[in-house]
């Protein structure tokens, strides 16, 4: 399903850009899992009532991280640390007086929970279920380049491990660019390698706030996969003239491009 307020006559682009965290790549599923894993193998229910807690402490402050990190505000080596040595200074349960455990030690928890995280979300990456068949398609007819935040050190081996990563002219990455979506000077570095201009390209993505709000801000038309409204999103019939597609799902898109 197609929502749009192009009516008819729809636009010709001379290229795509993509997302890939969760527009190709699931990296939510992955996420769950490693979480999952972490919670055993550390041995979290030392400091949390639940596996539940300890996502509930986690997920709002990774969120706060990585926006401060976008801002310049933090490193990517605290966020990556603290991000889980929040949680655990947080948690509300510990298993009597030799359960507790000094702030020091937390730190180091912290720290191998971090390097363990960025594995095992590559261990358990997966594509999304369309997302291959999306990308040959596209790739026939358009030079695709990928723009995404995230870290070096995991993003390039998730690329690999797609299968997909022959079917993308660039990649533009926000480590290596020095900032992050929606900040418009990654997706100028894209059109830069592409030699285009931003009214001749098009970026698909599943985030309002960085991917279709950084289009917008960079003068790109945008096709927005609004999946599901997360609580605090905004409704899809209060931003549908500011977007210039929203569709359902990736199969929807061969249906603009």
């Amino acid at each position: 399903m197609v929502k749009s307020h192009w009516s008819s006559n729809m636009k010709q682009y001379k290229a795509v850009f993509i997302d890939w965290d969760d527009t190709i790549g699931d990296f939510h599923g992955a996420a769950k899992l490693a979480l999952q894993e972490m919670y055993e193998k550390y041995h979290l229910s030392d400091y949390f009532a639940s596996h539940e807690e300890f996502v509930s402490l986690y997920k709002p402050h990774n969120i706060e991280l990585w926006d401060k990190y976008g801002k310049d505000l933090v490193t990517k080596e605290f966020l990556r640390v603290d991000r889980f040595l929040y949680p655990l200074l947080h948690g509300t349960k510990v298993k009597g007086e030799k359960g507790k455990v000094k702030g020091e030690n937390l730190c180091l928890l912290a720290e191998q929970m971090s390097e363990d995280f960025l594995h095992l979300t590559t261990k358990y990456f997966s594509l999304l279920p369309g997302a291959e068949e999306l990308v040959r398609y596209l790739a026939k007819k358009y030079p695709l380049t990928v723009v995404t935040n995230g870290f070096i050190e995991v993003q390039y081996e998730k690329f690999d491990k797609s299968g997909l990563r022959d079917c993308f002219a660039h990649i533009v990455l926000s480590e290596e660019v020095g900032c992050q979506k929606p900040n418009p000077r990654i997706f100028e570095e894209a059109l830069r390698m592409n030699s285009l201009q931003a009214e001749e390209v098009v970026m698909i993505g599943d985030s309002w706030s960085s991917d279709i709000q950084g289009a917008i801000n960079a003068g790109i038309d945008q096709i927005w996969i609004q999946k599901s409204k997360e609580p605090g999103a905004e409704s899809p019939d209060t931003i549908v003239q500011t977007a210039t597609y929203i569709v359902e799902s990736l199969s929807d898109v061969m249906n603009i491009l």
